[in-house]
């Protein structure tokens, strides 16, 4: 029997398990730590202040707290230096700032480049920098595992691609995408990378300084941190090339009725009030991760996907979309609507995903309105499995 040796740390669960609750939608947002509900408590409790403006000593405790988390997650991503990260308000804000702020060196007939897998927030801001400036959006096929084309990327990336922006870790298809050769090709033609690492970064640790991408965006809460909180990585020749998008405190230099100035990244890119104490606890959460035994985690985590994947293509009817490989598994069962399912499985204390996972466009190239996905953490253990697959038994009955 698979035991998470980490459960205890999530208090949340405890709470989910008396209501009768198995909690299996970790990619949608990770349960938090007691590392990080005490940092909330201790930056709340012993005297809030904003950063970066006021000497005073809880703006000065405040702000020496929030740069350190910039510095733990320059470490946790081995950038450079913490200089290229800059905080968000999430992936989603991380990649709407690069849209916005390249939107400079996109010009008529220039091709900005995504995969047929990508969640909406990887899709939606490249779909509307290329109608705003006339450029043309390519899309790279999958083949039959839920990996990107490389055959066909090596068609599609050229002379006139000036961006590639893709997944590192599917959402739907739990398929790691072969960044290393597609990023190289990017390379080869002078294109920018863009690198959508919200679901990969709770997955292992990834160095961004062999991967060599450009940029790299993240989510808080998905890395068991807290939400409303992001990062976006920059590489140091690549930030300079964004221009400012957001304006007001915080990041201007010097401001005239005029005209103003603006400060370089990270902070010329953190208009306003940052979310202080998120960032703060994120660091908390980062601290908690760097003190686990990564390969432990690791461990845990593929044989506990291993028995998923097992469980599910053991009952005759449930299809599995492409080839997971970690963290997750969707699944359509054959004669049976995944909205009628999901409701059976919630009722009896399931909590998954149903739904397109913001991903539209990819349901409708695999011929489907949605599918059921189960997600997992750290913390969950084959006794949550074993639930799952009780009630999913129990719903199958019922509906065929």
């Amino acid at each position: 029997m698979l035991v998470s040796p980490w459960r205890a740390d999530f208090p949340a669960l405890s709470v989910l398990e008396s209501q009768g609750q198995v909690y299996l939608d970790s990619a949608a947002t990770a349960q938090k730590p007691q590392a990080l509900i005490d940092a909330l408590c201790g930056y709340y409790t012993s005297g809030a202040a904003n950063v970066h403006r006021a000497q005073h000593q809880p703006a000065e405790r405040a702000t020496r707290a929030f740069e350190d988390s910039r510095i733990k997650i320059a470490r946790w991503l081995n950038a450079s230096s913490p200089t290229e990260i800059v905080f968000t308000r999430g992936a989603t804000e991380a990649l709407n700032l690069l849209a916005y702020g390249l939107e400079h060196l996109i010009g008529a007939g220039d091709e900005l480049v995504i995969s047929a897998l990508e969640h909406h927030a990887n899709l939606l801001p490249w779909q509307q920098l290329a109608l705003r400036r006339g450029a043309r959006l390519m899309v790279l096929p999958l083949d039959a595992d839920g990996r990107i084309d490389l055959d066909a990327a090596q068609r599609l990336i050229g002379p006139r691609t000036r961006l590639l922006a893709v997944s590192q870790l599917s959402n739907v298809l739990g398929s790691w995408q072969p960044l290393q050769p597609l990023l190289e090709l990017a390379r080869r033609h002078g294109a920018l990378s863009v690198v959508d690492g919200a679901q990969g970064v709770a997955h292992g640790r990834h160095d961004l300084q062999a991967l060599a991408c450009d940029f790299y965006v993240l989510s808080s809460h998905k890395l068991y941190g807290p939400d409303g909180v992001g990062a976006l990585f920059g590489r140091g020749e690549a930030l300079l090339q964004l221009h400012h998008w957001q304006f007001g405190g915080e990041m201007v230099r010097i401001a005239e009725f005029e005209h103003a100035e603006f400060h370089a990244a990270p902070l010329g890119f953190e208009a306003g009030t940052p979310p202080i104490a998120g960032v703060i606890a994120l660091g908390a959460s980062l601290d908690y991760l760097a003190g686990l035994d990564a390969n432990a985690v690791l461990a845990h985590e593929q044989a506990l996907h291993g028995k998923l994947l097992d469980g599910l293509r053991a009952r005759a009817g449930v299809r599995l979309l492409g080839s997971p490989q970690a963290a997750l598994a969707s699944f359509v069962v054959d004669g049976v609507h995944h909205a009628d399912l999901s409701q059976l499985l919630i009722e009896q204390g399931i909590a998954v995903r149903s739904g397109n996972h913001c991903a539209m466009p990819l349901m409708k190239r695999l011929g489907l309105d949605g599918a059921i996905r189960v997600s997992l953490g750290l913390y969950n253990d084959e006794s949550d499995l074993q639930r799952l697959f009780s009630a999913l038994d129990a719903a199958l009955e019922l509906l065929r």
